[in-house]
């Protein structure tokens, strides 16, 4: 049957943190970069970047330069027909956000504050791609399928962090991304979203396993409604 061409599209988005004993975030720790082809329920391939939490540049600056850079080493393995990335500032292609474009742009002071450090070295990146691939970066933002599945994934490579972390570190607490669940498998972690209006869309990630030390729960944020707090600690 003949129809529309169904674009393939890469996307990036940096999820899950690592909580203090109030569920205060200290530092983000999963950015992922994933391929969403139709019909944009959940990626057909997935990468990750982890982070170090202690000490992370919480103002967003790392994230966005880190997200970009991974969705530009994705793009270019798979040769989408755009790519997606975390920054709701009306569909600008990154290519082009120099300063006078950041300063007619609606949003608040501090947010262009953080796009004008940025903005040299991520339009590099994006410029580069697109001269050698023809691939645009769009700054879509949360409205984007494929960014709401690469925050998804963000939060299943956090609870594989966690689980790891935890045969170190003997406990360890962990905020995923808003309106997600994680269901753990012998062989692969899937996190779903709890959000009726997203239509089911859901991340699966290979595991090898939870080590058998480590004990695992997963419960509401009780400061923080909508958020899932996953727990991972060895021994009883």
């Amino acid at each position: 049957m003949k129809g529309f061409r169904s674009p393939r599209i890469v996307a990036a988005d940096t999820g899950g943190a690592l909580l203090d004993e109030d569920y205060q975030p200290l530092g983000l720790i999963a950015t992922a970069a994933v391929l969403v082809e139709r019909p944009y329920l959940t990626a057909t391939a997935c990468e990750v970047r982890y982070q170090k939490p202690e000490g992370y540049d919480m103002s967003g600056r790392k994230a966005i330069v880190e997200e970009i850079k991974l969705a530009a080493e994705l793009a270019r393995k798979f040769r989408p027909d755009a790519v997606h990335i975390d920054s709701t500032i009306g569909g600008i292609e990154i290519r082009k956000l120099d300063e006078p474009t950041i300063d007619a742009l609606r949003i608040s002071d501090r947010g262009k504050e953080v796009l004008k450090d940025v903005s040299d070295e991520v339009r590099r990146v994006a410029l580069r791609l697109w001269e050698d691939t023809g691939i645009d970066m769009i700054a879509t933002g949360k409205p984007s399928v494929p960014v709401r599945i690469a925050e998804i994934c963000s939060g299943v490579y956090t609870v594989i962090w966690a689980l790891r972390e935890a045969s170190s570190r003997g406990y360890v607490r962990v905020g995923l991304p808003k309106f997600m669940k994680v269901e753990i498998g012998e062989n692969s972690i899937v996190g779903r979203s709890i959000d009726t209006r997203e239509g089911g869309l859901y991340g699966e990630i290979g595991f090898e396993g939870v080590p058998e030390n480590v004990r695992w729960e997963l419960y509401p944020n009780p400061t923080l409604k909508g958020f899932m707090v996953f727990e991972a600690w060895t021994g009883e």
